[in-house]
């Protein structure tokens, strides 16, 4: 017997009812249900809806034959002054009880990570439903270790959990080259691409009296305080 696919996509409007019917039913399973969410579906639905209104906020669906079966809830949680780099912070992860151990939960996680590469996000933070102890065995084979009673993992660890040790072998670099990447073009997106070679040509052409170096694309004089530095040689000169 073929065992059917699971799809995972970004969930839109007309998905949310069904990911609140999952999170009743992930209500009904914890030991702390009114910790969990509302008990009204339609409540359920509105709030999730907000979570897709803020920006960066993600909300995943897995689905088998057509008929939900597990959802993720996340954000993207921007560089501030309390984080230097963006992160992946996910606030609910949950698989209907009739649809595990069939890789829904892999599914969504592997997606996850892939927003996580995308946005630069070099960790992935998650915090457990309450109660549910499945969700926790189930983060902590993938790599997530203890953090302020949440948990968190390396982008890059996450992948290869995912991917299985023999991926991880043959693939790894590629994984760490492609994270590099993405860490790289961040950088150069924030501040541009500095060449220290250009900047240590024009100041020895500066002190030698050379004025500037034939360097192609290299014309600019140094300026401070407005004045650049051969004009205020000139003005020293002539005081």
């Amino acid at each position: 017997m073929v065992r059917a696919s699971i799809d995972v996509r970004h969930a839109v409007a007309e998905d949310l009812l069904e990911v609140a019917g999952l999170c009743l039913t992930a209500r009904d399973e914890s030991s702390t249900p009114t910790q969990l969410c509302s008990s009204d579906a339609e409540r359920v639905r509105s709030q999730i809806g907000v979570l897709l209104s803020v920006p960066g906020g993600r909300v995943l669906v897995a689905r088998q034959d057509g008929e939900a079966v597990g959802f993720l809830l996340g954000r993207i949680v921007e560089a501030n002054i309390y984080h230097d780099s963006p992160v992946l912070y996910v606030e609910a992860l949950f698989v209907a009880p009739a649809f595990r151990r069939r890789g829904a939960g892999h599914a969504l996680m592997g997606v996850a990570a892939e927003i996580a590469v995308e946005v630069g996000a070099d960790e992935v933070y998650s915090v457990p439903l309450p109660g549910s102890r499945g969700v926790q065995r189930f983060l902590l084979r993938l790599g997530f270790a203890p953090a302020a009673a949440h948990r968190v993992v390396q982008t890059a660890t996450l992948l290869r959990r995912l991917e299985g040790e023999p991926a991880a072998r043959r693939g790894s670099r590629g994984l760490e080259d492609l994270i590099a990447r993405r860490r790289k073009a961040r950088i150069e997106t924030h501040s541009g691409p500095v060449d220290l070679r250009e900047l240590q040509a024009r100041l020895r052409a500066e002190r030698t009296g050379l004025g500037s170096p034939s360097t192609p694309g290299v014309g600019v004089p140094l300026v401070d305080g407005g004045v650049d530095t051969r004009t205020r040689r000139r003005l020293t000169s002539a005081g």
